[in-house]
Protein backbone atom coordinates (compact mmCIF):
# COMPACT_ATOMS: atom_id res chain seq x y z
CA UNK A 1 0.00 0.00 0.00
CA UNK A 2 1.24 3.36 -0.78
CA UNK A 3 -0.06 5.48 1.94
CA UNK A 4 0.41 9.47 2.12
CA UNK A 5 -0.59 12.17 5.28
CA UNK A 6 -1.86 14.75 5.38
CA UNK A 7 -0.97 16.62 8.30
CA UNK A 8 -2.90 19.99 9.31
CA UNK A 9 -0.48 21.71 11.58
CA UNK A 10 -3.02 24.21 12.63
CA UNK A 11 -5.81 21.54 13.28
CA UNK A 12 -7.04 21.91 16.95
CA UNK A 13 -4.69 24.28 18.05
CA UNK A 14 -1.89 22.36 17.13
CA UNK A 15 -2.69 18.95 18.03
CA UNK A 16 -2.44 17.55 14.86
CA UNK A 17 1.28 19.08 14.74
CA UNK A 18 1.83 17.83 18.34
CA UNK A 19 0.48 14.27 17.66
CA UNK A 20 2.86 13.90 13.99
CA UNK A 21 6.02 11.97 16.09
CA UNK A 22 3.82 9.72 17.73
CA UNK A 23 1.77 8.53 14.43
CA UNK A 24 5.19 8.46 12.81
CA UNK A 25 6.34 5.51 15.34
CA UNK A 26 3.44 3.96 15.41
CA UNK A 27 3.35 3.43 11.67
CA UNK A 28 7.37 2.60 12.39
CA UNK A 29 6.41 0.09 14.73
CA UNK A 30 3.67 -1.58 12.56
CA UNK A 31 5.85 -1.57 9.49
CA UNK A 32 3.92 0.82 7.08
CA UNK A 33 5.48 2.93 5.26
CA UNK A 34 4.08 6.17 4.79
CA UNK A 35 5.07 9.67 2.95
CA UNK A 36 4.07 13.05 5.08
CA UNK A 37 3.15 16.00 3.56
CA UNK A 38 1.39 19.28 5.56
CA UNK A 39 -0.90 22.01 4.54
CA UNK A 40 -0.07 25.05 3.80
CA UNK A 41 -2.73 27.39 4.83
CA UNK A 42 -6.73 27.20 3.82
CA UNK A 43 -7.43 25.08 0.76
CA UNK A 44 -4.49 23.52 0.23
CA UNK A 45 -5.30 20.19 1.48
CA UNK A 46 -7.46 19.81 -2.03
CA UNK A 47 -3.91 20.41 -4.05
CA UNK A 48 -2.40 17.46 -1.92
CA UNK A 49 -5.00 15.11 -2.92
CA UNK A 50 -4.85 15.94 -6.50
CA UNK A 51 -1.20 15.26 -6.35
CA UNK A 52 -1.45 12.47 -4.35
CA UNK A 53 -4.14 10.56 -7.62
CA UNK A 54 -1.26 11.97 -9.97
CA UNK A 55 1.32 10.42 -7.93
CA UNK A 56 -0.25 6.74 -7.82
CA UNK A 57 -0.83 6.94 -4.25
CA UNK A 58 -3.69 4.64 -3.08
CA UNK A 59 -4.37 5.68 0.47
CA UNK A 60 -4.35 8.41 2.01
CA UNK A 61 -4.44 9.58 6.10
CA UNK A 62 -6.06 12.54 6.73
CA UNK A 63 -4.66 13.88 10.00
CA UNK A 64 -7.04 16.84 11.43
CA UNK A 65 -10.60 17.50 12.01
CA UNK A 66 -13.71 18.31 9.81
CA UNK A 67 -12.11 21.39 8.70
CA UNK A 68 -9.55 19.71 7.15
CA UNK A 69 -11.38 16.65 5.79
CA UNK A 70 -13.99 19.35 4.33
CA UNK A 71 -11.11 20.63 1.81
CA UNK A 72 -9.60 16.89 1.33
CA UNK A 73 -13.24 16.10 0.00
CA UNK A 74 -12.83 19.09 -2.65
CA UNK A 75 -10.30 17.25 -4.48
CA UNK A 76 -12.41 14.52 -5.49
CA UNK A 77 -14.90 17.19 -7.43
CA UNK A 78 -13.70 17.81 -10.84
CA UNK A 79 -14.32 21.76 -12.03
CA UNK A 80 -17.63 20.44 -13.61
CA UNK A 81 -18.91 19.41 -10.30
CA UNK A 82 -18.55 15.42 -11.15
CA UNK A 83 -16.61 13.47 -8.74
CA UNK A 84 -13.05 11.84 -9.21
CA UNK A 85 -11.71 9.17 -8.49
CA UNK A 86 -8.73 8.66 -5.87
CA UNK A 87 -6.93 7.16 -3.32
CA UNK A 88 -9.16 5.28 -0.26
CA UNK A 89 -9.01 7.83 2.95
CA UNK A 90 -8.49 6.93 6.43
CA UNK A 91 -8.98 9.14 9.22
CA UNK A 92 -6.42 10.01 11.87
CA UNK A 93 -7.90 11.89 14.35
CA UNK A 94 -6.67 15.03 15.42
CA UNK A 95 -8.68 18.75 15.31
CA UNK A 96 -11.51 21.06 16.89
CA UNK A 97 -14.37 18.80 15.85
CA UNK A 98 -14.59 15.19 14.71
CA UNK A 99 -17.99 14.39 13.65
CA UNK A 100 -17.91 12.53 10.75
CA UNK A 101 -15.39 10.27 12.25
CA UNK A 102 -18.14 9.63 15.03
CA UNK A 103 -20.81 7.92 12.33
CA UNK A 104 -18.27 5.20 12.30
CA UNK A 105 -18.15 5.17 15.91
CA UNK A 106 -13.85 5.74 15.08
CA UNK A 107 -12.38 6.70 18.83
CA UNK A 108 -10.00 9.28 19.23
CA UNK A 109 -6.84 7.27 19.60
CA UNK A 110 -3.53 7.23 17.32
CA UNK A 111 -3.42 3.28 17.82
CA UNK A 112 -6.68 2.59 17.07
CA UNK A 113 -6.50 4.75 13.85
CA UNK A 114 -3.34 2.82 12.94
CA UNK A 115 -4.99 -0.22 13.33
CA UNK A 116 -7.41 0.47 10.68
CA UNK A 117 -4.57 1.56 8.30
CA UNK A 118 -3.12 -2.14 8.92
CA UNK A 119 -6.21 -3.81 9.28
CA UNK A 120 -9.57 -2.17 7.92
CA UNK A 121 -11.00 -3.28 4.33
CA UNK A 122 -11.73 -0.37 2.09
CA UNK A 123 -15.89 0.18 1.81
CA UNK A 124 -17.61 2.58 -0.13
CA UNK A 125 -18.47 6.14 1.03
CA UNK A 126 -20.99 8.14 -1.17
CA UNK A 127 -19.61 11.96 -1.73
CA UNK A 128 -22.21 14.56 -1.56
CA UNK A 129 -22.03 17.42 -4.19
CA UNK A 130 -23.65 20.61 -3.92
CA UNK A 131 -24.11 23.56 -6.40
CA UNK A 132 -24.70 26.86 -4.24
CA UNK A 133 -24.44 30.79 -4.61
CA UNK A 134 -21.23 31.78 -2.94
CA UNK A 135 -21.30 35.10 -1.04
CA UNK A 136 -20.11 37.29 -4.25
CA UNK A 137 -22.87 36.28 -6.22
CA UNK A 138 -22.02 33.38 -8.38
CA UNK A 139 -22.85 29.82 -8.53
CA UNK A 140 -19.95 27.50 -7.59
CA UNK A 141 -19.71 23.99 -6.99
CA UNK A 142 -18.92 22.44 -4.09
CA UNK A 143 -18.00 18.38 -2.33
CA UNK A 144 -19.20 17.37 1.56
CA UNK A 145 -18.64 14.31 3.26
CA UNK A 146 -20.66 14.62 6.83
CA UNK A 147 -23.43 17.15 6.39
CA UNK A 148 -24.45 20.18 4.53
CA UNK A 149 -27.07 22.29 6.69
CA UNK A 150 -28.72 26.06 6.11
CA UNK A 151 -29.87 28.43 8.44
CA UNK A 152 -28.87 28.31 11.91
CA UNK A 153 -25.93 26.55 11.70
CA UNK A 154 -24.39 28.75 8.63
CA UNK A 155 -24.54 31.42 10.86
CA UNK A 156 -23.02 29.54 13.70
CA UNK A 157 -20.45 28.30 11.96
CA UNK A 158 -19.82 32.07 10.94
CA UNK A 159 -19.62 32.79 14.49
CA UNK A 160 -17.26 29.60 15.41
CA UNK A 161 -14.76 30.05 12.83
CA UNK A 162 -14.39 33.49 14.17
CA UNK A 163 -14.01 32.81 17.55
CA UNK A 164 -11.56 31.04 19.80
CA UNK A 165 -11.00 26.92 19.47
CA UNK A 166 -9.03 26.46 22.63
CA UNK A 167 -12.54 25.54 24.89
CA UNK A 168 -12.59 22.51 22.87
CA UNK A 169 -14.83 21.67 19.91
CA UNK A 170 -18.45 21.07 21.73
CA UNK A 171 -17.86 23.45 23.88
CA UNK A 172 -16.90 25.88 20.41
CA UNK A 173 -20.09 25.16 18.63
CA UNK A 174 -22.93 25.10 21.61
CA UNK A 175 -21.36 28.71 23.00
CA UNK A 176 -21.73 29.43 18.90
CA UNK A 177 -24.97 28.15 18.50
CA UNK A 178 -26.48 29.95 21.52
CA UNK A 179 -25.06 33.27 19.90
CA UNK A 180 -26.62 32.63 17.08
CA UNK A 181 -29.93 32.15 18.88
CA UNK A 182 -29.99 35.52 19.70
CA UNK A 183 -29.40 37.14 16.32
CA UNK A 184 -30.97 34.59 13.95
CA UNK A 185 -34.51 34.97 12.55
CA UNK A 186 -36.58 32.39 11.13
CA UNK A 187 -36.93 32.63 7.30
CA UNK A 188 -39.65 30.93 5.03
CA UNK A 189 -38.05 28.52 2.44
CA UNK A 190 -38.99 26.18 0.01
CA UNK A 191 -37.56 22.17 -0.05
CA UNK A 192 -38.14 20.06 -2.87
CA UNK A 193 -36.53 16.04 -2.09
CA UNK A 194 -36.32 14.37 -5.41
CA UNK A 195 -38.71 16.82 -7.37
CA UNK A 196 -41.33 17.00 -4.59
CA UNK A 197 -41.74 20.01 -2.07
CA UNK A 198 -41.14 18.30 1.45
CA UNK A 199 -41.33 21.37 3.14
CA UNK A 200 -42.59 25.03 2.76
CA UNK A 201 -41.74 27.10 6.41
CA UNK A 202 -39.95 29.73 8.12
CA UNK A 203 -36.81 27.31 9.14
CA UNK A 204 -34.65 26.88 12.22
CA UNK A 205 -32.05 24.65 10.69
CA UNK A 206 -31.92 22.12 7.65
CA UNK A 207 -29.54 19.47 7.96
CA UNK A 208 -29.26 17.24 4.51
CA UNK A 209 -27.02 14.54 5.92
CA UNK A 210 -24.42 11.95 4.91
CA UNK A 211 -23.72 11.52 7.83
CA UNK A 212 -24.85 11.45 11.35
CA UNK A 213 -23.80 13.97 13.60
CA UNK A 214 -22.50 18.30 13.36
CA UNK A 215 -21.87 20.93 15.65
CA UNK A 216 -19.46 19.09 17.69
CA UNK A 217 -21.75 15.55 18.48
CA UNK A 218 -24.89 16.82 17.81
CA UNK A 219 -26.50 13.52 16.74
CA UNK A 220 -28.80 15.11 14.03
CA UNK A 221 -29.41 12.36 11.51
CA UNK A 222 -29.50 9.62 14.32
CA UNK A 223 -30.03 6.84 11.35
CA UNK A 224 -27.87 8.37 8.51
CA UNK A 225 -25.93 5.91 6.75
CA UNK A 226 -23.07 7.50 4.21
CA UNK A 227 -23.33 4.70 1.89
CA UNK A 228 -26.32 4.19 1.17
CA UNK A 229 -27.06 6.53 -1.65
CA UNK A 230 -29.55 9.06 -0.06
CA UNK A 231 -28.99 11.50 2.95
CA UNK A 232 -31.47 12.09 5.34
CA UNK A 233 -32.85 15.44 5.45
CA UNK A 234 -33.64 16.59 9.04
CA UNK A 235 -35.65 20.09 9.25
CA UNK A 236 -36.32 22.46 12.45
CA UNK A 237 -39.03 24.57 11.63
CA UNK A 238 -41.82 26.98 12.90
CA UNK A 239 -39.71 27.26 16.72
CA UNK A 240 -39.46 30.08 19.23
CA UNK A 241 -35.95 30.62 20.33
CA UNK A 242 -36.89 28.82 23.26
CA UNK A 243 -38.12 25.72 21.54
CA UNK A 244 -35.34 25.45 19.94
CA UNK A 245 -32.84 25.02 22.79
CA UNK A 246 -35.51 23.08 24.54
CA UNK A 247 -35.11 20.74 21.65
CA UNK A 248 -30.94 21.27 22.06
CA UNK A 249 -30.52 18.05 24.75
CA UNK A 250 -32.81 16.16 22.80
CA UNK A 251 -30.81 16.54 19.19
CA UNK A 252 -27.61 15.94 21.12
CA UNK A 253 -29.07 12.16 22.51
CA UNK A 254 -30.61 11.60 18.74
CA UNK A 255 -34.18 11.84 20.26
CA UNK A 256 -36.06 14.82 18.13
CA UNK A 257 -37.09 12.80 15.10
CA UNK A 258 -40.44 13.13 15.81
CA UNK A 259 -41.08 16.01 17.95
CA UNK A 260 -43.35 18.97 17.07
CA UNK A 261 -41.47 21.13 14.64
CA UNK A 262 -38.85 18.62 13.16
CA UNK A 263 -39.47 17.51 9.89
CA UNK A 264 -37.62 13.83 8.75
CA UNK A 265 -37.49 13.05 4.50
CA UNK A 266 -35.05 11.30 2.89
CA UNK A 267 -33.65 11.78 -0.81
CA UNK A 268 -30.70 12.03 -3.13
CA UNK A 269 -31.53 15.49 -5.31
CA UNK A 270 -32.51 18.20 -2.52
CA UNK A 271 -32.73 21.78 -3.50
CA UNK A 272 -33.64 25.02 -1.22
CA UNK A 273 -34.32 27.91 -1.91
CA UNK A 274 -35.56 31.11 0.21
CA UNK A 275 -39.37 32.73 -0.17
CA UNK A 276 -37.68 35.85 1.15
CA UNK A 277 -35.58 37.39 -2.00
CA UNK A 278 -33.42 39.57 -0.16
CA UNK A 279 -32.89 37.40 2.94
CA UNK A 280 -29.05 35.92 3.44
CA UNK A 281 -29.77 31.82 4.86
CA UNK A 282 -26.19 30.69 5.06
CA UNK A 283 -24.91 27.69 4.42
CA UNK A 284 -22.64 25.52 6.85
CA UNK A 285 -20.93 22.83 4.79
CA UNK A 286 -18.84 20.77 6.89
CA UNK A 287 -18.60 23.39 9.68
CA UNK A 288 -17.37 26.16 6.86
CA UNK A 289 -19.55 29.18 5.26
CA UNK A 290 -18.87 28.93 2.23
CA UNK A 291 -22.11 30.71 0.76
CA UNK A 292 -25.52 31.03 0.79
CA UNK A 293 -29.54 29.68 -0.82
CA UNK A 294 -30.57 29.03 -3.36
CA UNK A 295 -28.91 24.92 -2.83
CA UNK A 296 -29.07 22.24 -5.17
CA UNK A 297 -27.54 18.68 -3.37
CA UNK A 298 -26.63 15.74 -5.33
CA UNK A 299 -25.14 11.86 -3.99
CA UNK A 300 -22.66 10.33 -5.57
CA UNK A 301 -23.18 6.87 -4.59
CA UNK A 302 -19.87 5.25 -3.65
CA UNK A 303 -17.87 7.63 -5.29
CA UNK A 304 -15.29 7.47 -2.52
CA UNK A 305 -13.61 4.72 -0.21
CA UNK A 306 -12.47 4.65 3.50
CA UNK A 307 -11.03 2.37 5.01
CA UNK A 308 -13.04 2.63 8.69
Amino acid sequence: MKLRVISNPSAGSGSAQRRLPVLKQLLQDRGIQAEFVETRGPGDASRLVHEARADGVECLGVMGGDGTLNEVSQGYLAPDGTPLAGPDLALIPSGTGGDFRKTFDLGDTLEAAVERLATAEPRPLDLGLLEITAHTGETIRRAFLNITSFGLGGLTDRLVNAGPKWIGGRAAFLVGSLRALISYENVPVRVRVDGQVALEAPIVNVAIANGRYFGGGMKIAPDAAPDDGSFDIVAMHGMTRAQSVGLTSRIYQGTHIGQKGVHFSRGALIEAESLLPRAEVLIDMDGETPGRLPLVARVARGALRIRA
